[in-house]
């Protein structure tokens, strides 16, 4: 039988930025996006607060761009400060790089493992993982959090052969895989 477990976020993750005022690292992402039209053009930006000072950065989403090119859903849900919105950019790899920013997913996710059947002591477990969002989770956490296990015991499981996957289950991943726990 196949479990399926998920990967859900739980609230926006912490945005890695050097802050200008206090040295701090960390911002918080709160939804809400800055629209400025100048004629036909538009800049927008999604602003975050320092953890430590609460000095306003902002994120660069989109920048002198024509009114026009922009659909007409997607000015609404930034005019709404849409938090689905700002979830989905931060994790886009183009607007990270350009403003040079990671993420901070500690904390902001959880792993739901529904009803696990429990097999028969000689009968093997296959599990489905899927993430809702690309969160880096190591898989070795995933597995022992799922299980009830602690990480040593997960990895000596993996040393020993009987957590079997067609990926790498050693550093971190952020697609869906499966494995299999053989008893």
């Amino acid at each position: 039988m196949l479990n399926n477990w998920v990967v859900t976020p739980t609230c926006l993750p912490l945005v890695r930025r050097r802050c200008h005022s206090c040295a701090s690292e960390r911002f918080r992402a709160n939804g809400k996006f800055r629209v400025n039209a100048n004629h036909k053009l538009i800049d927008v930006w999604l602003l975050v607060l320092c953890t430590d000072c609460g000095e306003t950065a902002k994120l660069t989403i989109m920048e002198r761009v024509h009114v026009r090119t922009v659909r007409a859903e997607l000015l609404d849900r930034l005019h709404h400060n849409d938090p689905g919105l700002a979830a989905e950019l931060l994790q886009d790899p183009v607007v990270q790089r350009r403003n040079r920013i990671a993420l901070d997913w500690d904390g902001a996710w959880r792993l739901d493992t529904g009803e696990t059947e429990q097999p028969a002591d000689d009968e093997a477990i296959d599990v489905a993982v899927r993430f809702d969002a690309r969160i880096p989770v190591r898989p070795v956490r995933l597995i022992a959090e799922g299980f009830g296990l602690s990480r040593a015991e997960a990895e000596r499981l993996l040393d020993e052969g009987r957590i079997v996957s067609a990926v790498r289950l050693s550093g971190k991943l952020s697609g869906d895989f499966t494995f299999t726990l053989k008893r």
